[in-house]
């Protein structure tokens, strides 16, 4: 039962009052049609924003406005994520994924002098920092997923992941049973703690079978042990935000990975999860700002 247009999160009618949609509009580029959100004044500094699996452009609802207020920035859906086509299964890696973010920056002429991903996106953006196609002059990971999974868990999820996502079957089963005490349960596990407007975004977009297999593709063909044995080669500074209560990626990783990076610092962030920017993006955006300031 293979997925048709309807299984896609649709712009008319999952998109009506989507955050922030005045800054929406879509744009052609590498065979695929991005939804994108843009903010902030043209003649300010560049800002790329990337958010992690399963996540859309909602997921700056708070952060990018702030950060707009010194950078124009813009934020994407990733292939096969929100209103994102996804890429063909040829193109789903993480090198794959950069080149596709590459084009779309390419397209556009935007140059960031900044870049900031969260979980996944951290990796997809330190990918285009090591391949040159991006060069900003801080690199910001809030709660990156840079490195493999410790032990075991490094062969099996990704596994279970592919497995799941060639079973057609698997993402409309998921997007079925996605109701809000799942949802709950699901962010809970990430050790965050969100208003019941982010809770129902992410219902929004976990109820279309598209959307929850773009996030499987993504985790399926992601192989962190290539982009892992590259990153002592990363010289753009790099802050690694970390969130205290983040259970979906350990804090201590951070820590081990400061001491691998030529130019990187730790900075724990108490009380927050893994979607600390959504839980406080005041306190986030303060971290951001000081960070650049600290380079300028």
């Amino acid at each position: 039962m293979p997925l048709l247009d309807e299984d896609r999160p649709s712009w008319e009618r999952d998109g009506r009052d989507w955050p922030h949609r005045a800054a929406s509009r879509f744009v052609e580029a590498v065979g695929l049609r991005w939804h994108i959100q843009e903010f902030g004044d043209a003649e300010k500094p560049g800002l790329l924003l990337l958010h992690g699996t399963g996540a859309a452009t909602h997921s700056w609802r708070g952060l990018a406005p702030l950060l707009a207020e010194r950078y124009r920035v813009l934020a994407p859906d990733l292939p096969g994520h929100g209103f994102t086509d996804p890429l063909p299964p040829r193109r789903l890696s993480l090198p794959g994924m950069a080149e596709a973010v590459a084009g779309l920056t390419d397209v556009l002429g935007f140059s960031p002098a900044l870049a900031i991903g969260h979980s996944a996106g951290a990796a997809v953006l330190t990918r285009l920092c090591l391949d040159k196609r991006i060069t900003p002059d801080l690199l910001v990971a809030l709660n990156g997923a840079l490195t493999p999974f410790p032990g075991v868990a490094s062969v099996l999820f990704p596994s279970m992941a592919r497995l799941l996502f060639v079973n057609p079957i698997t993402p409309k089963l998921f997007a079925w049973s996605a109701d809000k005490a799942a949802v709950r349960r699901l962010i809970d596990g990430t050790g965050s703690r969100l208003d019941q407007t982010g809770l129902d975004l992410y219902r929004r977009l976990f109820t279309r079978a598209g959307h929850v297999s773009g996030a499987l593709g993504m985790m399926a063909n992601w192989d962190l042990a290539a982009l892992d044995r590259d990153l002592p080669k990363l010289a753009t500074r790099t802050l690694l935000v970390v969130g205290s209560e983040d259970k979906a990626i350990r804090p201590d990783t951070a820590f081990a990975l400061r001491d691998r990076l030529p130019a990187a610092r730790v900075e724990l962030v108490r009380g927050l999860g893994h979607l600390a920017h959504e839980e406080a993006p005041g306190r986030i955006a303060e971290i951001v700002f000081r960070e650049a300031s600290a380079g300028a």
